[in-house]
């Protein structure tokens, strides 16, 4: 997440990538982009604002030395020598497309960007910006000829998001660069994040916070609603939100005697733990600082609504985690041979 008030553009190229996998061909700019003031004051917040909202930052990665891992070593030559620019960002855009392995990567427009006065936390820094334009859509541009106005179509850049972006930002952690990546197009999220950029999630409470609770819903979902339905289901989420929004530090023993009533469902939550680590490759701390950023961006992934086969739903609040078990009932009617549910409230709210 930053703050672009003050952040200014010291050097931008345009240069079109081409697909290696369908014969398309680079084509490559000479010099930087001089700006009109008009374009300048679009284009600024065009690049920058994705960045604003992005709740996770990302390190880089390689398999033997992080040193060799290509966009943290141009962007580090950026930020080193301004005069290589222009041959730095060639560098760039041909690794990209040395990534172009599939006939599904779209070829595109790619800004490379050095950007100055950008706000992280508290301080201010510069960063490297890479864009990959995809797609453009069409407008109509009007114009006069012979005193009479006519119109034809063209194609262009719509100033709203960018397709696929990443800051870097000149400051390091423990862990290396911190970097910023948005995709909007995720139809090929491995080639961006994995291929191109080579980046993963650091270790500090974002990843713990996300790990922890994208692992209660698979478990949730896996588990507790083949095995004990959607209300139970519903339930162990909206305790789960409340438990995460109550402690600063989570403790895995004390979340698991806060949420669950039996000792066979403990037993199901620690088994599945053991199998989600191994076939997820990651690792659910027993201990973690809750990140409040993670959690509200994993609270609007949560799902509570009990979805039955009458074409009825019943949406819970997440929120709530006392409702469902107050005023919501599961029974079966031996009658009609169906399961319902019976639901108090005082009155309907429009």
């Amino acid at each position: 997440m930053i703050k672009r008030q003050k952040a200014s553009i010291k050097d931008l190229i345009i240069h079109k990538v081409g697909n290696k996998f369908n014969g398309t061909k680079n084509a490559f700019s000479e010099a930087s982009v001089h700006f009109d003031e008009a374009t300048y004051q679009l284009i600024l917040p065009y690049l920058l604002k994705p960045f604003v909202s992005a709740a996770e930052t990302y390190r880089f990665n390689h398999h033997s030395d992080v040193n060799l891992n290509e966009i943290n070593t141009y962007s580090e030559q950026l930020f080193c020598d301004g005069n290589n620019f222009v041959d730095v960002s060639k560098h760039i855009v041909t690794h990209l497309f040395e990534q172009s392995n599939s006939a599904q990567i779209k070829t595109g427009d790619v800004f490379v960007c050095h950007f100055e006065n950008i706000q992280y936390q508290d301080y201010f820094t510069d960063a490297v910006g890479i864009f990959k334009i995809e797609n453009k859509s069409e407008f109509f541009q009007t114009y006069l000829e012979q005193n009479n106005y006519d119109i034809l179509v063209q194609k262009g850049i719509q100033a709203k998001k960018v397709d696929k972006g990443c800051l870097i930002l000149n400051t390091s952690d423990m862990e290396g660069k911190i970097v910023l990546s948005v995709d909007n197009n995720n139809y090929d999220t491995q080639y961006w994040i994995k291929s191109f950029l080579n980046i993963k999630y650091p270790d500090d409470s974002n990843q713990h916070t996300k790990n922890c609770i994208e692992f209660c819903r698979e478990f949730s979902k896996e588990v507790l609603q083949p095995n004990f339905g959607g209300q139970e289901q519903s339930n162990f989420l909206a305790k789960t939100v409340d438990f995460f929004k109550e402690n600063e530090i989570i403790n895995i023993e004390n979340f698991k005697e806060e949420v669950f009533d039996t000792e066979d469902q403990i037993q199901q939550f620690e088994d599945y733990k053991k199998i989600y680590e191994a076939d997820n490759s990651v690792l659910i701390r027993n201990q973690f600082d809750v990140s409040e950023i993670a959690l509200k961006k994993q609270k609007q992934k949560i799902k509570t609504e009990i979805k039955l086969d009458t074409n009825i739903q019943i949406k819970l609040d997440v929120d709530a985690p006392d409702a469902s078990a107050e005023y919501l009932e599961r029974g079966y009617d031996n009658q009609k041979k169906m399961h319902f549910y019976k639901v108090f409230f005082n009155e309907e709210n429009s």
